[in-house]
Parts: C-alpha cells; structure tokens; sequence
C-alpha cells in the first residue's frame, strides 16, 4: 500500500500530462496501482460558502421594506442608516452601502461650483415635488458660503410664494445677503437686458424686497440654471432625504403628504439634520460656518416684520391645518415628546 504522498503524486504526475507507465516507471510501482489509485481519486468539491451572518441581518426586511415604499424615489444610505440605528443597528454604514448597492439606480454626478465670500450670496429656487391637482412646491434658499439652507413648502410657484420665501428665509439666517441669484422665473423677472446688458427689469413686488431689504437680485445667464449648483443639489438632498422618507412613511400608514405636513416637519429636520451633518463638499457643518455668514451679512431692516411664520421648532404649523392630528405623524415618525 503506497503512502498518502504517493498517491498524492500520482494524481500531481497525471494533472501535469504524465502517463499511467511513465508515472509507474517514475515512481516505481505497478501500472495497475497507479490506475487504482487514479480511479479512486475524487476530485474535492468546494460549493459556496454559507454567508456569515451579518449585524445587518436582522434589519434587511425593514430595509426592503423602505426600498420598495419609496420607489421610484431612493432613500440615501445616511437616512437608512440613521433609521435602523434607532432601532438597535450598531454596525457601519459599509456594510449597509454594499447590501443596498444592488438596488441603487446609477446617478450622475453633481456639477462643480465656485465659493463665495461669507454673507456674500444666497441661491434661491422653486422645485416641484408633485404635479397635478394637488400640487407640492418648495422654495429653497442656500448660503454660497456655509451651505446652511431655508425651506418652505406651498402649492403654488407665484410672486406672492417668492417673497414669503425671501423674508421667511433671510428672517431664518438672521440676516440679509448682499446678493441672492435667481433663474429665470417669470414671477422674478419681467425682462432681460432691458435697460443694458446685465440689467433687468425685475418684478415691481421683487424690486420694491430688494430696496427694502438692501440685497442685489441677480439672475443666471439664459441656460445656464446650473450655475446655481449650491441650492440645486439642495433641491436632490432634500427630495431624497426628507422628502422621499417622509412621504413613504405615510405612505405606509394610508396618508399622503400636503404641504401643512412637509411645513410642520421640514423646520426640526433642517434643524437637526440637515444643517447639522456633515456637508459633503466644505467637509463642515453648514450651522456652524452660519456663524461667519452671519459676521458678513446686512442686518435685517428694522421697520419690515416678516409676516409669514418661519417653519421650524419654534414656529409649529396650527394643528387645525394638518389633515389629521398632529400625533399622528409624530407617531408615524417617531417623535418623542
């Protein structure tokens, strides 16, 4: 009987082209051994492993859950990852970026764009939400310098929801920037170049803002929307990381999400949320770079009161305005009293 080694070597000596002979001449032993030995060889089978359980495993039907509820939205791996650490999830974001990639739909990437001095501008914008009968709008305003961002939902796009938004935003920042860029908005600017190059007829309700406020109205060029970068990948953060889960969650619950709704909770996630991450271009916290923008701004004018209520923690939506009661979102969402 040959030792393990030389059965090993007969089966090494035929992978590498030998035959049975020379394998018996090589080694020494009988033709017929070096067949039984061959015959009796059995190639070892590796099928696949077993995953290995994960600590992401017991939140992956939570997951799909939130997946399947946004669609054809996409909730970002940050929210997700802030949700299920409320419900006992207490590993990386690693692990849940490679179960989630699968599922995720190729986005392009944003624009670059160019710094501004603090106080120096903010960028402002309308993004439709939902079209048809029951219509989902938001302004939103972006500081060039901290990131820090204003936003108020309505049903309409006109002059009147414009101005609402300049005074409730710059009354949120607690000052007036020295220039604000808007597109190309009829409700903004009744005609380009008008009286020059560069030099608009503006909307009589917007001039008479900005003389009361003292800010520059710019515009951008005609097709050039994007050098308003700043507030336009604003518009995508916001749709993907409060509205997009704000909105499924109701889904869930049978309720759909209006505009008194994205008010009452927009202000407390712009609070803790929203100006208090990370920001994924400056690498600071828009909050905290307020601060200097605040140093460089116009202080707000004295005589003019703003007289819609900012929508954050300290101005709440009347609860008569919301289609059902008020506790019953801080439930859907998990607010704690």
């Amino acid at each position: 009987m040959l030792t393990q080694e030389n059965a090993v070597e007969i089966r090494v000596l035929a992978r590498q082209g030998m035959g049975i002979k020379e394998i018996a001449r090589e080694l020494g032993v009988s033709r017929n051994t070096v067949r039984k030995y061959l015959r009796n060889s059995v190639p070892t089978a590796y099928g696949p492993r077993e995953p290995r359980p994960t600590k992401l495993d017991p939140f992956k039907g939570y997951l799909q859950e939130r997946i399947e509820a946004a669609k054809p939205r996409w909730i970002p791996a940050t929210v997700l990852l802030r949700e299920i650490q409320e419900r006992g999830y207490d590993g990386g974001i690693s692990q849940l970026k490679a179960y989630l990639a699968p599922f995720k739909q190729p986005q392009a990437e944003p624009l670059v764009r160019f710094e501004t001095k603090p106080g120096q501008q903010m960028q402002v914008d309308f993004t439709t939400i939902r079209r048809g009968r029951r219509p989902l709008k938001a302004f939103v305003a972006t500081l060039g310098y901290s990131r820090a961002a204003f936003v108020r939902f309505s049903a309409r796009e006109d002059s009147p929801a414009w101005l609402d938004g300049l005074r409730q935003s710059f009354d949120a920042f607690g000052g007036v920037p020295r220039d604000v860029l808007f597109d190309n908005a009829g409700a903004i600017i009744q005609t380009r170049d008008a009286y020059g190059e560069g030099k608009h007829r503006w909307h009589p309700a917007l001039a008479s803002l900005a003389d009361d406020y003292g800010f520059v109205p710019r515009v951008c060029r005609p097709y050039r929307a994007k050098t308003k970068g700043k507030v336009e990948r604003f518009n995508r953060y916001l749709k993907e990381s409060f509205v997009t889960p704000l909105a499924a969650t109701l889904t869930t619950a049978g309720l759909d999400l209006d505009v008194e709704t994205a008010n009452a909770h927009v202000g407390p996630w712009l609070e803790s949320v929203a100006n208090r991450r990370i920001h994924g271009t400056t690498g600071k916290v828009p909050a905290r770079l307020l601060v200097e923008d605040r140093e460089g701004m116009l202080p707000l004018p004295r005589l003019v009161e703003t007289a819609s209520v900012v929508t954050s923690s300290r101005g709440p939506v009347p609860v008569e305005s919301l289609q059902h009661p008020l506790s019953t979102y801080d439930e859907l969402l998990g607010v704690r009293a």
